[in-house]
């Protein structure tokens, strides 16, 4: 059992499975009471009560649809008055595998609600109250997709690659608040996600996939460590070091009074 010392809750989304259970199980273990958010009720109460036994932290349960308005404002409102929440895990999301000609319209605004919508209104109501108090985290769950957006559904890939963007620019926004934010970015990983996808993961090499055990662990290794990306199954981080200050490089280019001289008519 762990210590009566609180780190503060940690409010994680799509917590009943997978990746969410996961993270839920280690934040409680190092210390964190927890409100754990998702649409399946009967889930949450049987990891609320296995975490609770086990590391005796306080555990709260709320069941709700973060892909409706009333889902997204009751979670806001929770985030904007509990004064002990002190990080944020956004791991709610949904994902797709066909092509876009073969999607359904209705699922990808669906999709787009959850994992950009739902995140970013999260996000900016626990991100007021983290500034007034002087310090959190903020975790958000990306995808390799967002710098790799050919391997799957393109409004999926969009919707990760938002996520990304919307994590840096944070950090921009909010380092010197006192504010820690996370990009994490998996790979394929063995969870739920994949039979919802429609890509069942046992059609995917064993060399790719990862448990989500090891995913969220090395996730917040790289937390520790002060990664504002991570990227779990990458060997080295030299390799996406070397990716951002190519897009870093960029920016003195990227706008000018006149367009570049290639462009222009001879």
């Amino acid at each position: 059992m762990t210590s009566t010392l609180s780190k503060g809750t940690a409010l994680i989304t799509g917590a009943s499975s997978g990746i969410g259970a996961v993270y839920a199980d280690r934040l409680a273990k190092r210390g964190y009471d927890l409100i754990l958010v998702a649409r399946n009720r009967e889930r949450l109460d049987a990891l609320a009560s296995r975490l609770t036994t086990k590391t005796g932290r306080t555990v709260e349960v709320v069941a709700a649809d973060l892909g409706s308005e009333e889902g997204i404002a009751r979670i806001e409102n929770i985030l904007l008055t509990d004064a002990s929440i002190t990080t944020l895990v956004n791991n709610a999301g949904v994902g797709a595998a066909a092509p876009l000609l073969e999607s359904d319209t209705a699922k990808m605004d669906a999709m787009i609600m959850l994992n950009v919508v739902s995140l970013s209104r999260l996000t900016k109501a626990v991100a007021q109250q983290l500034v007034e108090r002087g310090g959190g985290t903020i975790i958000n769950i990306s995808s390799i997709v967002a710098i790799s957006p050919e391997l799957l559904n393109g409004v999926y890939g969009g919707t990760k690659a938002f996520v990304l963007a919307f994590s840096q620019s944070l950090h921009h926004e909010l380092a010197d608040k006192g504010i820690r934010v996370q990009a994490v970015l998996p790979g394929a990983t063995s969870t739920e996600f994949w039979d919802v996808a429609g890509v069942p993961i046992s059609n995917l090499p064993a060399s790719i996939v990862m448990s989500a055990e090891d995913m969220v662990d090395a996730s917040l290794a790289g937390l520790d460590q002060g990664e504002l990306v991570t990227i779990p199954a990458l060997p080295d981080a030299a390799d996406w070091n070397t990716f951002e200050a190519a897009r870093q490089a960029l920016g003195p280019n990227l706008s000018h009074s006149r367009p570049a001289a290639r462009l222009l008519s001879h």
